[in-house]
């Protein structure tokens, strides 16, 4: 859908922005805020984060903003190094985008950047929220990473599928509804 580097930017950019966002809430409330709750003996998630001083990150608390921002600089990196031109490559070796059908060739890029992106994210995951505490070892790393995948891939996969996507492109058309137009 986007036509220039510009474009492409811009389509990375409120991605990042949408999916960063959705995995920060689906890893703090879904997966680990019954945990959080328990631990900080608090009534929601949001008190038991504030009442524990922040995020565990990188050996140190940090607030939920800052998390946010340390994952939209490398995700936001990763889609526009990896994610987006490797995806596009992957789904032009099974498909022709002149001659498949918009939708199916737009779902060969979505599985194609979450195949690649999911396992890049949960490993950054697994290295930012590493409990450092511990001490370092490569087998905890490498269980924590495989864990994260497991987590994360189905959310990924379908959200991306059949929410952030949809949304992103609709957001994109009405960005660029002019360019768009004169191209038609």
């Amino acid at each position: 859908m986007p036509r220039n580097q510009f474009q492409r930017m811009i389509f990375a950019l409120i991605t990042v922005i949408i999916t960063v966002h959705g995995y920060v809430f689906y890893s703090l409330y879904v997966i680990n805020g019954a945990t959080l709750m328990e631990v900080n003996d608090a009534d929601s998630v949001l008190h038991a984060i504030n009442a524990q001083g922040g995020v565990y990150m990188f050996g140190h608390m940090l607030p939920i903003w800052a998390v946010i921002l340390i994952e939209f600089c490398f995700a936001y990196g990763l889609e526009c190094l990896m994610g987006s031109p490797c995806s596009f490559k992957l789904a032009c070796l099974n498909f022709d985008p002149q001659k498949t059908h918009p939708v199916i060739f737009e779902s060969a890029i979505i599985c194609a950047t979450v195949g690649l992106m999911c396992p890049a994210m949960s490993f950054l995951a697994a290295c930012f929220y590493y409990p450092y505490y511990t001490g370092f070892h490569l087998l905890t790393l490498l269980a924590n990473w495989l864990k994260l995948v497991c987590y994360n891939f189905p959310f990924a996969f379908f959200s991306q599928l059949f929410f952030i996507q949809p949304l992103v492109r609709t957001i994109f058309k009405f960005l660029f509804r002019k360019d768009i137009a004169a191209r038609a």
